[in-house]
């Protein structure tokens, strides 16, 4: 395993690369697509196995819901993809050392929420295209509980259940970034993940999802205003939960290093991956 200080080196890395990817942009876009599907992915595998359970009054549900829904970030980390949750961290902890500019850290964190909102609404409708939901009472029925939950929740709720959400999320990533063989890594993201889901914590990309299923079909709980208050507050939450909490956290505990000026971070970066075509692991 890496040290804090190692695992600083690598997260600094993938900064430079995310902050390149914007000269990409197709190519980057697509990557956050791709991870915005992924996450779907994650929402339709919970609601399908928990959603029977928990109809059926057992008190699996959230366990069953949690273990699967680990699949959606163990396919961003492991098939490659850009995640804005993970982002936060990352790109953070890049501005910090001194690898990444500022604004360019802001700018690839907004094209990768869009790229994300994108492929989860694509994806939200080949799944209501299919009747997927509507061929599982329990499926369905636990989408329509959860919009109707979130639409109960206030804003300070929000905000602080997207802080606590993405401060597990991205210390799978950090775990992830400290791990040297992929065994280990499957097993934190799953840890990880379950503590998210199982809690009730609230996570912007897999809200996109949710909500863009329940507006395609029919829910009443799924409002435009409803997703977009959703989408504010949980956002900023996760924002503060893995930029501050785990980002700068974990930043200051491996001593606070910074780098060389960003320009010249970056400029070499480029030079580094347009010779090997290299990608992102998150």
């Amino acid at each position: 395993m890496l040290t804090i200080e190692q695992a600083l080196a690598v997260q600094r890395d993938a900064a430079v690369h995310k902050a390149h990817g914007l000269r990409a942009p197709a190519r980057f876009v697509v990557s956050g697509m791709l991870a915005g599907a992924y996450l779907g992915i994650g929402v339709i595998l919970m609601v399908s196995t928990a959603g029977p359970l928990t109809a059926a009054g057992s008190g699996a549900g959230k366990l069953v819901g949690g273990l699967v829904f680990a699949a959606a970030l163990t396919l961003v980390v492991f098939a490659g993809g850009e995640l804005v949750t993970s982002s936060m961290m990352t790109l953070t902890q890049g501005v910090a050392m001194r690898a990444v500019r500022p604004a360019r850290a802001a700018a690839a964190l907004g094209v990768t929420f869009v790229a994300n909102l994108g492929g989860a609404a694509l994806f939200a409708a080949a799944v209501a295209g299919a009747g997927l939901l509507h061929s599982s009472s329990g499926a369905e029925r636990m989408l329509t509980d959860m919009l109707t939950a979130k639409s109960a929740e206030l804003p300070h709720e929000l905000f602080l259940r997207g802080i606590l959400c993405n401060v597990l999320v991205c210390l799978a990533i950090w775990m992830c970034a400290r791990l040297t063989s992929d065994g280990p890594k499957i097993a934190v993201i799953a840890f990880a993940i379950l503590a998210f889901v199982a809690s009730g914590y609230e996570h912007v990309v897999a809200n996109m999802t949710t909500y863009a299923l329940g507006l395609m079909t029919g829910v009443d709980a799924a409002t435009w205003a409803g997703f977009g208050g959703n989408m504010l507050w949980v956002g900023a939450g996760n924002l503060i939960g893995g930029a501050v909490v785990v980002g700068l956290g974990y930043w200051f505990v491996g001593g606070s290093p910074r780098g060389a000026d960003a320009s010249v971070v970056e400029d070499e970066g480029a030079s580094v991956m347009a010779e090997s075509g290299s990608r992102s692991p998150h």
